[in-house]
């Protein structure tokens, strides 16, 4: 094992041990070591900023060019690194392979020693036009350490080589004390990157990228949501052929391909390649190491038997950081034409999964304070506070989802769940102000489409804001289908477009696009939403009785949803239960005293002639005022 491997694994432990004294220490161990042992007071403390630094793709390099990167690194460590270093009072605690640790006595002192080296690499040439330039990537931290004989360990140490991968290449990234210390003190501003999730770091560390005091304001920034690991991360493994003949094996590897090009539809995970998968498929490894290989959260593990005329497919999703199955479902059937089946498998699971890990993520967080939530956080814990339908749930996924756009402005889906709050908003009767909060759902949602033309659920909400608030469902149907173009397993926009076209008083056609949405995600979280667009689809049907029948099962699922209260009114009334109709009116005017009829049928988006007016006859019906 070479000294930069054995580095790298002592580090992962959170040791860290001068690369020159492993071998000496491994030998004997010294006499203030034995001390240490017995008398923890021998180890010295002291406030120390750390330097982390390495080279961005080093294997890479080294496979491409071994000796001619490794002369590039020595010349840039002498020549560059080092000489600035000893200027500033910098000292090299540790060096392994591709990496240096230095220690100064200032913060201010090691951001400008990174700046300075940054600019050097840059005005050498090493701007990345070569393919085999070196390209350093530096994190800084400031904390408490204990020096062991020059030796620096603790959890300082440990955030500084962390973070260091989140900067790009040529790029600084510090932690909130280091921008603390270097406030104003040096040319150059902070961009906040939020609060990532530290390999074996408990608490919670807040990160900026440096950047030069006059780098353009009207760059767009690098959002949280895809620089850091909170956003979930999933390895899907090769399904494996249970019994029957190695031929076989390519339907498996034909399942794997299909849901890893689905799931990199979604823009709320991160999926690794299946190249990159593939290695594992004769499972000499357990499903923690594989995860820590590929720095994933989860992992989806399937295996395929084939017998006779039939094909059994078992898949299951694994939360690998707690070892526990999230999600698991068997799949059974005749493999007569055995690649429609492999579509259907593939839809299903890629429809399942992404509310699985979207459910367990916002568990994640919810107890997290919310200072510490960098902005997909933010959105996730929004999120999951919204659907509770209190008037303190509401205001607190508002302020997170402003909170999420405060920490990035060009945060796509940000735009679009804020769009989707203010529809619930108005839709419940909640909005203090509807034609601004109107006004502010529109250009939310056309703000996402803009900076994210191929994020199928953004288009989604802004069909169903042009369709629900302006009446424009021509345009609102355009933008579904383009929706289901990128993405054809998206639930979320099967459902919506079939609440449009009950609008327009399609109602078969919503209730097969709703069919659609149950197949892909029967246990879809939402489903309580759309167990109301089948009642409205049955509502501008005719089928009142329907149209009860499914009401009555959204309020099951979540009675504090009172929007639907209005629908079922009506449709009690039409179907000839009055006494019914009534203490529903009742219940639904307890929440909003101040309801009236014809102000609610003036902008709600039936469309079709005749609707509006049947509804507003139920709602009378019913005891609501007009």
């Amino acid at each position: 094992m070479t000294r930069r491997h054995l580095w790298r694994r002592l580090h992962e432990h959170g040791l860290a041990i001068v690369a020159s004294d492993i071998a000496a220490q491994a030998a004997s161990g010294t006499a203030s070591a034995r001390e240490a042992a017995v008398n923890p007071t021998a180890f010295k403390r002291r406030l120390a900023a750390i330097a982390f630094a390495d080279v961005a793709g080093f294997s890479r390099l080294i496979a491409a060019d071994d000796v001619g990167t490794l002369r590039r690194w020595k010349t840039l460590r002498e020549e560059v690194m080092q000489p600035r270093m000893e200027r500033l009072g910098g000292r090299v605690a540790e060096m392994a392979g591709d990496a240096l640790l230095i220690e100064f006595a200032s913060a201010v002192e090691a951001v400008r020693w990174a700046v300075d080296v940054q600019q050097a690499v840059r005005g050498g040439g090493e701007d990345g036009a070569d393919s085999l330039a070196i390209r350093l990537r530096i994190g800084i931290n400031v904390e408490d350490v204990i020096d062991d004989e020059g030796v620096l360990q603790g959890d300082g140490v440990n955030i500084a080589a962390r973070i260091h991968q989140a900067a790009e290449p040529g790029q600084i990234v510090v932690t909130s004390g280091v921008r603390d210390y270097v406030h104003n003190r040096l040319p150059v501003r902070f961009r906040d990157l939020g609060t990532p999730h530290l390999k074996n770091i408990s608490r919670v560390v807040r990160v900026f990228v440096v950047e030069p005091a006059d780098a353009g304001a009207g760059a767009a920034p690098r959002p949280p949501h895809v620089q850091w690991s909170s956003r979930p991360t999933l390895a899907v493994m090769p399904f494996r052929m249970m019994g029957g003949a190695q031929d076989d094996e390519y339907f498996g590897e034909g399942i794997t391909e299909d849901i890893i090009t689905g799931l990199s539809r979604s823009r709320s995970l991160y999926v690794i390649s299946r190249n990159s998968t593939l290695r594992y498929r004769d499972r000499s490894k357990d499903l923690r190491e594989i995860a820590a290989e590929l720095d994933v959260r989860y992992i989806l593990d399937g295996s395929v038997r084939r017998q006779a005329a039939k094909l059994r497919i078992n898949a299951e999703l694994i939360e690998v950081g707690v070892n526990r199955a999230i999600w698991a479902q068997r799949f059974e059937g005749a493999n007569d034409d055995l690649f429609e089946f492999q579509d259907r498998i593939a839809a299903s699971i890629v429809s399942s999964l992404e509310p699985r890990v979207s459910a367990v993520e916002a568990a994640r967080v919810g107890d997290r304070p919310t200072e510490s939530l960098d902005a997909y956080d933010s959105l996730l814990k929004a999120m999951s506070r919204l659907y509770v339908f209190t008037a303190e749930s509401y205001a607190e996924a508002g302020a997170l989802l402003e909170r999420a756009l405060d920490l990035d402005p060009n945060y796509a889906q940000a735009h679009a769940y804020l769009a989707w709050w203010l529809n619930f908003q108005i839709g419940e009767g909640r909005s203090l102000d509807v034609p601004g909060d109107t006004r502010r759902a529109i250009a939310a949602s056309a703000r996402a489409v803009a900076l994210d033309p191929e994020d199928a659920f953004a288009l989604a909400v802004a069909g169903h804001i042009l369709s629900f608030m302006q009446r424009r469902t021509d345009e609102a149907l355009e933008l579904f289908e383009q929706a289901l173009r990128l993405n054809e397993n998206s639930a979320f926009a099967w459902g919506l477009s079939a609440l449009t076209l009950a609008y327009r008083g399609e109602a078969d056609q919503a209730l097969d696009r709703l069919k659609n949405l149950w197949q892909l995600n029967p246990f879809d979280p939402l489903n309580f939403y759309f167990w109301i667009v089948a009642g409205i689809a049955e509502f501008v049907a005719g089928r009142y009785t329907e149209s009860v029948a499914w009401i009555r099962k959204s309020r099951r699922a979540n009675p504090r949803f009172i929007a639907s209260l209005r629908m079922l009114a009506a449709a009690l009334a039409l179907a000839g239960d009055e006494d019914a109709a009534r203490e529903i009116g009742a219940e639904f005017l307890a929440a909003h005293p101040a309801f009236s009829v014809a102000q609610f049928v003036s902008w709600y988006p039936l469309t079709r002639p005749g609707d509006l007016d049947r509804l507003a006859e139920g709602l009378r019906k019913a005891g609501l005022p007009d």
